[in-house]
């Protein structure tokens, strides 16, 4: 890979899942809640999906939630961090999302929850993915966006530049969901779906969202972060600044957490295809009981 296309360093990234895969239970809320909104779209699905792969599977989480949804025979988990995958029971191992260790055309079902957003070549990683999958296996995942951080990232931003007079990424940047149809679709998948939750959190005080982020696994891993520790003064300053510009009346304050959830098929011919331009039978004005009008003429007043 590039090294202009690296903006995670994924061994930190592994050093901080393996930090917390001890004591994760403590912080797998946000996991489960993505999770059970992840494995709810299984249930509208009338497909069986024998042999199914969670990647970035953290300590099982998932795979304890299933509860028979998929009719998923065979759960083979995956984690970049081999302290998690230790946890997460049989049939689980040490594996990075961006070299993917298993054959082609493996799984009826690839599942990813909250892991894909620290991959630096999403593009090369969904290609893996619909590689992996069975013709007509299916896809799901969900990941976070954009939105989420965004009361840490602007109240430490504010806070650096005015003690320290300059500014460092503190927090990751994540994908967009205006972007993430067209790369499901520049990966060979078919009949892309991409929806989004923002989920609220309430916290006593920002620290405690630090420590939560910590306890995740999700702390900050941009090859560009400061390699230094926060000053107890920036630090301090970011915290007042939280409180001014989100604390709620009664003393608490709100983080954001944005979820992306993607849906896609490996391609198949028996899947629905999109008529070739100029193929349609039926006019739409018919439709819609209406005149048609030839482009470049106004319609006269009535």
């Amino acid at each position: 890979m590039a090294d202009d296309t690296r903006v995670f360093d994924r061994a930190t990234v592994r050093r901080h899942r393996d930090r917390a895969a001890a004591g994760f239970s403590e912080f797998d809320f946000l996991l489960r809640e993505a999770g059970e909104r992840l494995l709810d779209r299984l249930e509208d699905i009338t497909r069986k999906f024998p042999l199914a792969l969670d990647l970035g599977c953290h300590c099982g989480e998932l795979g304890q939630m299933l509860n028979r949804r998929g009719g998923i025979e065979n759960l083979v988990q995956c984690d970049l961090s081999p302290a998690m995958a230790a946890r997460a029971g049989r049939l689980a191992v040490a594996g990075d999302e961006e070299y993917l260790p298993f054959a082609d055309g493996g799984f009826d079902l690839v599942l990813s929850c909250l892991s894909l957003h620290w991959v630096n070549d999403l593009p090369g990683a969904l290609i893996q993915i619909r590689r992996a999958l069975r013709p007509d296996g299916l896809f799901v995942a969900a990941m976070f966006g954009g939105e989420t951080g965004r009361e840490l990232r602007q109240a430490l931003a504010e806070a650096e530049i005015a003690v320290e007079g300059g500014l460092s990424p503190r927090v990751s940047p994540f994908a967009d969901v205006r972007d993430m149809g067209g790369l499901l679709q520049r990966a060979g998948f078919a009949l892309p779906v991409v929806d989004t939750d923002m989920l609220t959190v309430s916290y006593a005080d920002p620290l405690s969202l630090m420590a939560d982020l910590r306890g995740m696994g999700e702390s900050n891993a941009v090859i560009e972060r400061r390699k230094q520790l926060t000053r107890r003064a920036t630090l301090m300053a970011a915290v007042e600044r939280y409180r001014d510009l989100f604390g709620q009346p009664e003393g608490r304050v709100p983080a954001t957490f944005q979820v992306l959830y993607l849906t896609a098929w490996a391609p198949h011919p028996s899947q629905q295809k999109a008529l070739r331009p100029g193929s349609a039978r039926t006019r739409l004005a018919d439709a819609l009981d209406s005149t048609e009008i030839p482009a470049g003429e106004k319609a006269r007043p009535r």
